[in-house]
């Protein structure tokens, strides 16, 4: 069952970083599995009405800057209503720059 999840996952993360590769939007990658201090930057910036009922909230979370856009479900839903760019912030026309964290904590862009 985890190796099932852990696969679920990274499937999801993948469909991100390929629309943000493809539509050609500078991102970052952090990976909180191997930084305590982040997994909990990210943690601490979802906002509480976005938090889980229970247990902490799986990869992958998605921020722009500092701004919390959402998480993998939201992202999806916002691809399939075509309103991606508005989800991640940005102006259609311009690719901007968006953080994403896979396994996840996205930062600020520097």
């Amino acid at each position: 069952r985890i190796l099932m999840m852990h696969l679920a996952i990274k499937k999801r993360q993948q469909d991100v970083v390929r629309f943000l590769e493809a539509n050609r939007i500078e991102f970052e990658e952090v990976d909180i599995t191997m930084s305590e201090e982040k997994r909990q930057w990210m943690y601490k910036n979802i906002p509480e009405d976005r938090q889980p009922a229970q247990g902490n909230p799986l990869p992958p979370q998605i921020f722009s800057d500092d701004r919390y856009c959402g998480d993998y479900d939201g992202f999806f839903e916002s691809k399939e209503s075509n309103t991606v760019f508005s989800f991640l912030g940005l102006k259609p026309s311009l690719a901007s720059k968006a953080s994403y964290g896979v396994n996840s904590l996205p930062v600020k862009w520097g």
